[in-house]
């Protein structure tokens, strides 16, 4: 199945801004994304590049204050322009969010059941019983056992990977058509990371549910992934199909994260770093936020930013992106490209 023919979610010229010591600075620059019904898309970036307010612009969970510009649509749908029913209906069963840290997305004084079956109870007036044994079921699935007794605790009494699992059976609970998988595992312990992961993937697939996974991981997301976009800045500088991240990566900050990464196949050596500093997006000037790091950079990356343009298998703002085949460590070859 071909599931980058009908996006069900779209990202286009996303633009966030901020009010910040009396005036608005932008935390997203540009985000120009499309995930397709029953795909998965990655979105890898470092802390602070704006994936979790891309996300959360989805279900238009942003901060007081936040001024959007751009467009987020939902099924073909503007997001921004939605009436307070039709958000409703797209926080009921369009989209659902895992959050990074349960703890803090549950209220510590209800029981697991309560948290569970409100929405149910509350927005679709099922029964309370009804309700209880649609959560119970959920919470089989996502592999908590004794799942009658655990709807009766609070979530002092569920270790962290538990409480993930009630998160993601949350999310469920509605019947979306779309995840937004915040990090989830960040806070788990190794093991525990995995197990999580597989709950979310079986059942993404069991209902062919599309979904944007945010992670730090460039290994997960490629193993998790149909496609991944990579952020820094505010903006998002390129996206390729997960298979062929790894040898058609054409922007310099993509290249330059992967030879990054430990390899323990080559023995010890010397991580590769960055040059420089990581920057905000409210840092980012009128050119190509990566350019103070970038070895190939010249006069235009630092006056003008570039937009995404077509490179290979997938989409590079970058005005100078880089071979295919070009040596990690010295990001300078170039090929011919459209300056924008």
């Amino acid at each position: 199945m071909n599931h980058m023919e009908t996006p069900l979610l779209e990202f286009e010229g996303l633009h966030i801004t901020l009010p910040v010591r009396g005036e608005h600075r932008a935390v997203v620059h540009r985000v120009d994304l499309a995930v397709p019904a029953g795909g998965t898309v990655g979105l890898v970036g470092e802390s602070g590049s704006g994936k979790s307010l891309t996300a959360r612009s989805v279900l238009r969970l942003l901060p007081p204050g936040a001024r959007v510009g751009g467009d987020v649509r939902f099924d073909g749908a503007s997001v921004t322009a939605m009436d307070a029913a039709s958000l409703r209906a797209l926080r009921g069963r369009g989209a659902a969010m895992i959050f990074q840290d349960p703890r803090a997305h549950i209220n510590p004084l209800r029981t697991i059941g309560d948290f569970l079956t409100e929405g149910l109870i509350t927005t679709r007036g099922q029964r309370r019983g009804v309700a209880a044994a649609r959560a119970t079921d959920l919470l089989r699935e996502v592999g908590i056992a004794d799942a009658p007794r655990r709807l009766r605790q609070r979530p002092a009494e569920l270790s962290g990977g538990l409480l993930q699992r009630v998160m993601i059976a949350a999310a469920l609970i509605g019947e979306p058509r779309l995840l937004l998988a915040d990090e989830p595992t960040t806070a788990l312990d190794v093991t525990t990371q995995a197990e999580v992961m597989a709950v979310i993937d079986e059942a993404r697939e069991q209902r062919g549910l599309a979904m944007l996974f945010i992670t730090h991981d460039l290994a997960l997301a490629a193993a998790v992934c149909d496609s991944i976009a990579v952020m820094y800045a505010g903006s998002v500088v390129e996206q390729l199909p997960a298979t062929r991240l790894h040898d058609a990566s054409c922007h310099p900050y993509t290249r330059a994260l992967l030879a990054a990464r430990p390899d323990p196949g080559t023995g010890a050596r010397p991580l590769r770093a960055i040059e420089g500093r990581p920057l905000s997006a409210s840092e980012a000037g009128p050119g190509c936020a990566f350019a103070p790091r970038c070895p190939a950079a010249r006069d235009l990356c630092t006056t003008d930013r570039p937009l995404p343009e077509r490179t290979g298998d997938g989409r590079t703002a970058c005005h100078f992106p880089l071979l295919a085949d070009a040596d990690d460590a010295a990001p300078g070859t170039e090929r011919t490209v459209r300056h924008v």
